[in-house]
Formats: structure tokens, C-alpha cells, sequence
């Protein structure tokens, strides 16, 4: 392992696209001895492309490096971390972005859906993903390995308090939202176009309190079963998804 401080990165799909976005980053890449299908071999074309060390290890080894029960595909790859986002960065950001789609959890645990979240916000034009730094997932080797490559290009910010960013957003014209299955109005019938702040809540518990009084709308997505709620990771999708059709109607 290299003596500079770097990050794992693992899954066929999530090296593949950081050696295509990134190769700078890349320190080295893992894999799997007899892989030689046609997706190990395109990533080892770009590494030898980008002048990246490519090494052939067994699957142990592999799974060594990632010190956890994960698939990995048979392709490891060690990266230096990308930079990421203070506070201030996203705020400068917002300014040269009027009509940015912001994407906020409010206390997601579970990396499978920090990292399927994230995936979504990257398809969807997302300008960054914000996120509390106690008690909510962070941006482990599992969530990146979900995010399918997209924890390469939508910048994650995690701050200190949630609640005061997202009153350092709305001072600076940004409208939130947030996701509630009991709020007063169905998606469909919120403008979702120019500055927003999407806010989802925490697998089960919601939005905080707290959370709930910086948003000037809450929505409800439409549901025609018995469950009570959607998946965080599915309601974010369909929520964003709302904000892009509209978007786009409005051309």
C-alpha cells in the first residue's frame, strides 16, 4: 500500500469510471488474478493508458485491502481522496449557480443508501449532496461502491449542523423542500425549478424536527398501497426525478 494517505475505491463500474473521469487520483489498481473478461480488461487498458501501477493479486488479497465483507468484483483500486467541499465551497458555488438542485439527508445511516442517493443526485444534475457529519452514514468504500462512480463527480459536503447550512441556503435564495409521506402537498403541485434544496429524512424517524422548520414546503409523493413510506434512496429518486420533469417542461 502506497505511504500517502488514500482511499479504497472498488467495483467493476466505480474504478472503471474514476480511471475514465480521474486517473490523476488513481494510485493504484487491484485485480483479481484469471480476470480477463472484457470489463477487466478495459480497466486495465486505462490504467496502462494513464500510466497507472496495475497490479494481479488472488481474491484474499483483495478482500484484505477492503477489511470487510464486500463484492468486489475483482477490481480494487487505491485513490487519493478527493476534495472535498466545506461550507463555504457549496455556498460559492450556489452564487454561480442560480438554479442549483441541492440534495440534503437529514441523518441516513444506511451507506447502501447514501451511496444509492448519491447515484441518483449525479443522474439528475445535482450540484452537491449535504449531509450531517454525526450520526449519518459517510462516504465509506460501500457507499462509493453503490454510487457506481458518481462519488467521482458530485462533491458530497458534510457539515456540522444541517439546520444551520440549510438557513445559510435559504439566505442565499434557495427555497427547501422537504420529503414528507404526511405533508400538505403532493410533489406534483410544489415548484421544484430554479434554486431547491431537496431534504430527505432518516430510514424510519423522518425529518427532524429541527430540519422541518427551515423547509418551506413539505411534500408527499403519491402512494397507492398500504406501506407507510418508500425507501429513503427510492424517494429520493422519485423526488428528484419530479424536479428534473419539471425542469425541463419549463425548458
Amino acid at each position: 500500500m502506497s505511504s500517502q494517505r488514500t482511499e479504497v475505491v472498488y467495483g467493476l463500474h466505480a474504478v472503471r469510471t474514476l480511471l475514465a473521469r480521474d486517473p490523476q487520483r488513481v494510485v493504484c489498481v487491484y485485480l483479481q488474478h484469471g480476470r480477463h473478461d472484457a470489463r477487466a480488461d478495459e480497466i486495465e487498458r486505462l490504467a496502462h493508458a494513464a500510466g497507472r501501477a496495475l497490479e494481479r493479486v488472488d481474491a484474499k488479497q483483495l478482500q484484505a485491502r477492503l477489511g470487510q465483507a464486500a463484492v468486489h468484483q475483482g477490481v480494487v483500486a487505491e485513490v487519493a481522496p478527493l476534495a472535498p467541499w466545506s461550507e463555504a465551497d457549496l455556498l460559492e458555488a450556489v452564487t454561480r449557480t442560480p438554479d442549483a438542485l441541492l440534495l440534503a439527508l437529514d441523518g441516513v445511516q444506511d451507506p447502501h443508501n447514501l451511496g444509492a442517493c448519491l447515484r441518483t443526485a449525479d443522474a439528475c444534475g445535482v450540484l452537491a449532496l449535504i449531509v450531517p457529519r454525526d450520526r449519518a452514514a459517510s462516504l465509506n468504500a460501500t457507499a462509493r461502491k453503490v454510487a457506481a462512480g458518481a462519488a467521482e463527480s458530485t462533491p458530497v459536503v458534510t457539515v456540522t449542523n444541517l439546520a444551520r447550512t440549510l438557513g445559510l441556503l435559504k439566505g442565499a435564495g434557495l427555497w427547501i423542500v422537504g420529503a414528507d409521506a404526511a405533508g400538505a402537498q403532493p410533489a406534483h403541485e410544489i415548484d421544484l425549478t430554479g434554486g431547491r434544496v431537496l431534504v430527505m429524512g432518516a430510514e424510519g424517524a423522518g425529518l427532524r424536527q429541527l430540519t422541518r422548520r427551515h423547509c418551506d414546503w413539505l411534500a408527499r409523493l403519491p402512494s397507492l398501497g398500504t406501506v407507510e413510506s418508500l425507501n429513503v434512496s427510492v424517494a429520493t429518486g422519485m423526488l428528484l426525478y419530479e424536479a428534473l420533469r419539471q425542469r425541463a417542461a419549463r425548458g
